[in-house]
């Protein structure tokens, strides 16, 4: 954690004649880390504009729906699942199918957590080089470093053609509610959310496949990592301040990548807001 941070304190053009403190010295850097309204501000955007999510559950102490393995009470249990903003409020959209896990378990008394992160539609036109200036001050970043290792896989796309541990994710604490509307609400809904999930439009409520219904997850807490932590907001978000978030303020801004050309180093979060 103390290389990332090293590294994470680095900002902008190094000078040839910069010493290696002033090159580390945080102090000098001219960005300034977002509060945490303008981390919810990102938070509400990438709820808007994401369709994954993942949802963390854990299995009851007793189970007489399915055939798991022994052991399994008390274990936390993460999945994939489509989520939307239909209510832009805050508050994510969930299409529940009643058969799985995840609905299961809170049926069965378990807490819920919504887990999301920013995927930059586009990778970024510069990556971080200023990993070359910094070598000439710490030797186990150059070329020779055993951990410039080429691709095991070169024949496969990267899927993550950048950093990660550099862009926004966060955790949404709270619990389902079933949302009730009438014929003209529920159509809304459906709209809403097969305009993000097309496929979703086979598993709707009332389908012949699947029992499912529509739910709110309620938030009650919000956990944010907005990338290093020298640039980046860490930590509790006010619940209240994510929800007084407005589509106009989060239509208002940029996230990082959105466009095509990007700088992943200067990505500017704060700047935008």
């Amino acid at each position: 954690m103390k290389l990332l941070s090293v590294i994470a304190g680095v900002s902008g053009v190094v000078s040839a004649t910069q010493s290696p403190l002033s090159i580390l010295d945080n102090s000098e850097a001219s960005y300034k880390i977002p509060t945490s309204y303008e981390s919810a501000v990102m938070g509400r955007r990438i709820l808007a504009l994401s369709k994954l999510g993942t949802l963390s559950t854990v299995f009851p102490q007793t189970s007489s729906h399915e055939i798991r393995p022994r052991g399994m009470e008390g274990q936390p249990i993460g999945l994939m699942d489509y989520v939307a903003d239909c209510e832009d409020d805050g508050n994510p959209t969930i299409l529940a199918i009643k058969i799985g896990t995840s609905f299961k378990n809170v049926r069965a008394g378990s807490n819920i957590t919504l887990s999301m992160r920013w995927t930059p539609p586009y990778p970024p036109s510069k990556r971080m080089s200023f990993l070359s200036r910094l070598s000439a001050y710490l030797p186990f970043l150059s070329r020779d470093c055993p951990y410039n290792t080429a691709s095991e896989h070169p024949e496969i796309p990267d899927t993550v053609p950048y950093s990660a541990a550099n862009l926004p994710r966060f955790s949404l604490f709270g619990y389902l509610e079933n949302i009730e509307t009438d014929d003209d609400g529920a159509k809304k809904l459906a709209v809403c959310y097969t305009s993000k999930h097309r496929d979703a439009r086979f598993w709707l409520p009332g389908n012949h496949i699947h029992q499912s219904e529509w739910m709110r997850l309620v938030v009650t807490h919000v956990y944010w990592i907005g990338g290093f932590g020298d640039r980046a907001y860490i930590g509790w978000i006010p619940v209240d301040e994510w929800n007084k978030v407005t589509s106009d303020d989060w239509k208002a801004i940029e996230l990082p990548g959105e466009k095509k050309g990007w700088d992943e180093w200067s990505i500017g979060q704060s700047e935008e807001l």
